[in-house]
């Protein structure tokens, strides 16, 4: 049985290959980041603080 993905934050899809981490400047909120994403460098928001990163 395969569980279910996640949503990358950047593009918004459904992605079992992912990574997550809590935002670099608050800490408060948990990015998921999809492989693609992150290979194209596409840009992600905190929910929490606003914060922008690669």
């Amino acid at each position: 049985m395969v569980l279910p993905g996640k949503n990358c934050i950047s593009c918004g899809r459904l992605t079992n290959e992912y990574t997550e981490f809590k935002c670099p400047q608050c800490g408060k909120s948990v990015i998921i980041r999809c492989y693609h994403c992150r290979e194209i460098s596409n840009t992600y928001k905190c929910t929490e603080c606003g914060f922008e990163g690669p």
